[in-house]
C-alpha cells in the first residue's frame, strides 16, 4: 500500500508543470552548497574527468563537463528547437495574428536588457557579456506562473510560453553569430551536406524519427569542430523533423514528448549542477555592484519588465495586437518581470562571454540573483494583484 502511495507522487510529481522548475532550483542549492564546502575540489575533480577516444581523424575526449555543457545541452536545444516549429506551424506563433504580440515582446525584452548592459559596460573588458541579460529561462517561468494557478488568466500562460520560446529563438541567433568562435568552413560544409539530407528526407516523407537523430550526431560532431556551438546542431535538426497542424502526432512530436523529461528532470538539472558551483567569496559580493554586476541583474529585472511591456504598449496602442483575454497592463507588467529569470541560457551565454574565470563567476552570481528578483517580484507583484481583483469582486 505504501509502495502505491509512494509511487502515486512520484508521478504527481513529474506529471506537474511546477515539477522542472523545482528539481532544478534545489539542483542549484546542491551545487552552491557543494562549491562552498570541503566538496569542491573533488567535485570539480570529478568534472574535469576526461571520458571518450581520441585519434589522428576523430576527437571526442572531453571532460565530463563539457559533454554536459556541449553534448547534453545540444538534446535540450534539440528539444527548444522542436518546441519552436511546432509553435510555428500548429501553435501560438502559428497566426501572424496571435504571433505578432510574444515575437514583438521578446525582441523588446532582448534589446533593452542588452542596451541597459551596454550602457554599464560599453568599452570596458566585460563588454562582450551583453547578451547575458536577454535571455528569459522558460522552465523556471512557466514553473512561477503555473503557481499562481487559477490566480492569473490563462491567456497570460499562454503568452509567456510562446515569448520566451521567440526569446529562446533569439537567443540561438546571438549564440550562432555573436558568441561563435574561428569558423572552419570544412567541418561547416560536411554539416550542411548532412543538414540539407535531412531537408529532403523531410521533403520526400520520410517519417522514422531515427532517419534524423543518426544524421543529426554527426551535424553535431562537425559543428563542433567548426568553431559554431555545437548546441546550436540541436536547433538545426529540430527544424528538419517533419509536422502536421492538424492533431495527429508527428515524428516531431512524437520526438518531443520522448524528449521532454529527459531534459527537464535530468539534462537542465544536471547542467545546472555543475555550472552553478560558485564559491561565494567577498570579492564576488563585491562583484553585483561593478558594471558587469550591474548591467546584468539590472538589465534582466528593470530591462526585461520594462522592455516586454513598452514593447506590448506600443502594439496595442498602434493597434498590431490584443492582450491576451482576461489580461491588464498591470499582469503585463508581472509577465515581463518573470521574463527576467534569466538563468540556464543566461549562465550559458555568460560561459561563452568571457575567458577569464573571474568574469564567469562574477556574471553566474549576477544571473541567478536578478534572476531570483525577477522570479520573487513577478509572483508577489501578480498574486497581489489577484488579491485586490479578488477583494473586489467579493
Amino acid at each position: 500500500m505504501n509502495n502505491k502511495i509512494n509511487l502515486s507522487v512520484f508521478r504527481k510529481f513529474f506529471a506537474s508543470n511546477t515539477s522542472g522548475g523545482i528539481l532544478l532550483f534545489i539542483c542549484v542549492i546542491i551545487s552552491l552548497v557543494i562549491a562552498n564546502t570541503s566538496f569542491s575540489s573533488n567535485f570539480n575533480d570529478l568534472l574535469n574527468i576526461r571520458i571518450g577516444f581520441e585519434n589522428e581523424t576523430i576527437h571526442l575526449n572531453y571532460s565530463i563537463k563539457q559533454w554536459i555543457d556541449d553534448g547534453l545541452m545540444a538534446v535540450f536545444f534539440l528539444l527548444v528547437g522542436l518546441e519552436i516549429k511546432r509553435e510555428l506551424v500548429e501553435g501560438e506563433l502559428s497566426s501572424p495574428k496571435n504571433a505578432i504580440l510574444p515575437i514583438l515582446a521578446a525582441i523588446g525584452g532582448a534589446i533593452v536588457p542588452a542596451l541597459i548592459y551596454l550602457l554599464f559596460n560599453n568599452g570596458l573588458p566585460t563588454e562582450h557579456g551583453w547578451g547575458i541579460p536577454m535571455a528569459t529561462d522558460i522552465a523556471f517561468a512557466l514553473a512561477i506562473i503555473s503557481l499562481l494557478d487559477k490566480r492569473v488568466p490563462a491567456s497570460l500562460k499562454i503568452f509567456l510560453a510562446a515569448l520566451a520560446i521567440v526569446d529562446d529563438l533569439l537567443a540561438i541567433l546571438v549564440i550562432a553569430v555573436f558568441y561563435s568562435t574561428e569558423l572552419h568552413f570544412t567541418y561547416l560544409m560536411y554539416a550542411g551536406g548532412i543538414l540539407a539530407l535531412l531537408i529532403v528526407f523531410n521533403k520526400i516523407g520520410v517519417k522514422n524519427v531515427w532517419a534524423y537523430i543518426i544524421p543529426g550526431v554527426f551535424i553535431w560532431y562537425f559543428i563542433h569542430h567548426s568553431g559554431i556551438h555545437a548546441t546550436i546542431a540541436g536547433v538545426l535538426v529540430a527544424m528538419t523533423l517533419p509536422t502536421t497542424p492538424d492533431e495527429k502526432e508527428s515524428t516531431l512530436e512524437k520526438l518531443e514528448h520522448a524528449l521532454a523529461n529527459p531534459v527537464n528532470f535530468i539534462i537542465i538539472p544536471l547542467f545546472a549542477l555543475v555550472n552553478t558551483n560558485i564559491s561565494i567569496h567577498s570579492e564576488m559580493i563585491g562583484g553585483l555592484t561593478t558594471p558587469l554586476g550591474l548591467g546584468i541583474i539590472l538589465g534582466l529585472f528593470f530591462g526585461k519588465t520594462i522592455g516586454i511591456f513598452l514593447t506590448t504598449w506600443l502594439c496595442v496602442k498602434s493597434k498590431l495586437a490584443n492582450l491576451p483575454d482576461m489580461a491588464g497592463w498591470k499582469h503585463m507588467i508581472g509577465v515581463g518581470m518573470l521574463g527576467g529569470i534569466g538563468f540556464t541560457m543566461s549562465i550559458f551565454i555568460s560561459m561563452l562571454s568571457f575567458k577569464d574565470p573571474l568574469f564567469i563567476e562574477e556574471a553566474k552570481f549576477a544571473v541567478l540573483i536578478g534572476s531570483l528578483i525577477s522570479g520573487t517580484c513577478g509572483y508577489i507583484y501578480l498574486s497581489s494583484i489577484a488579491k485586490k481583483d479578488k477583494s473586489k469582486v467579493e
